[in-house]
């Protein structure tokens, strides 16, 4: 049996573990973290992208070999996507709360969903180019965060400081990874077609990914429902 068979199920499974954590401590989030993960999710649907030029995890029923789909990735979209949104919130003590009128009928909102579809049509302009996937998908998340701030310049400090959290916190969970299956990174991404550039074990890629993604879905649950960050006076407290 290979060795590396579940590795990929039970990593993307660990990231559910602060997922329920959260959920189930901060209420106040919940609405949230849902809308974020229910978002991120078919995103896991894109994995035949990234297979095999990024990357050939041993998957359930060798789905991603055969396919290039598997359900881990739908598992771990659904996991980073809830946390993502609201990491910041979290450690300020902040909590999403409806905006204003006035807000709402400022002139740079009137380029709101742009910006929030900047990502989607970078990655799509770039990803023709001769080049491994993931570089343009780390460039359209940067570009959209970008964007993001240029339309909701309330939000930019969440957004970089997200971006850097989320890095801290990727990072726990790769070093876990290569804690419990020593030498699996090496064996499961195709690291001759990356830059070869790693930090300790870590890929450059994919700590790019880690900030870009922090950044760009931190604030996409606030510019789609109209909210701003407020100091909230019980973090336990349902809305």
């Amino acid at each position: 049996m290979n060795t590396d068979q579940y590795v990929w199920l039970l990593w993307a499974s660990a990231f559910l573990i602060p997922w329920a954590l959260v959920y189930w401590w901060f209420p106040v989030h919940r609405r949230a973290m849902l809308w974020a993960s229910l978002f991120t999710t078919p995103f896991g649907l894109s994995e035949p992208l990234f297979v095999p030029e990024y990357w050939m995890p041993p998957s359930l029923f060798d789905l991603a070999e055969n396919t290039g789909f598997d359900i881990e990735s739908l598992i771990f979209c659904f996991g980073i996507g809830g946390i993502a949104a609201v990491l910041y919130n979290l450690l300020s003590q902040k909590i999403p709360q409806a905006v204003g009128t006035c807000a709402r009928d400022h002139v740079l909102h009137r380029h709101h969903y742009k910006a929030l579809a900047t990502p989607f049509v970078v990655f799509i302009v770039l990803y023709f180019f001769p080049w491994n996937p993931i570089y343009p998908s780390i460039i359209a998340m940067f570009a959209g965060a970008l964007a993001a701030i240029l339309c909701r310049p309330d939000l930019k400090q969440k957004t970089w400081i997200s971006g850097l959290i989320f890095l801290l916190y990727y990072a726990i969970f790769l070093a876990g990874l290569e804690w419990s299956a020593p030498g699996y990174i090496d064996r499961v991404w195709n690291m001759e077609a990356l830059s070869g550039i790693t930090i300790w074990f870590m890929p450059i890629e994919e700590l790019l990914f880690a900030i870009g993604f922090g950044m760009y879905w931190s604030g996409v649950y606030e510019h789609f429902t109209w909210r701003q960050l407020k100091d909230g006076a019980s973090h336990t407290a349902k809305v």
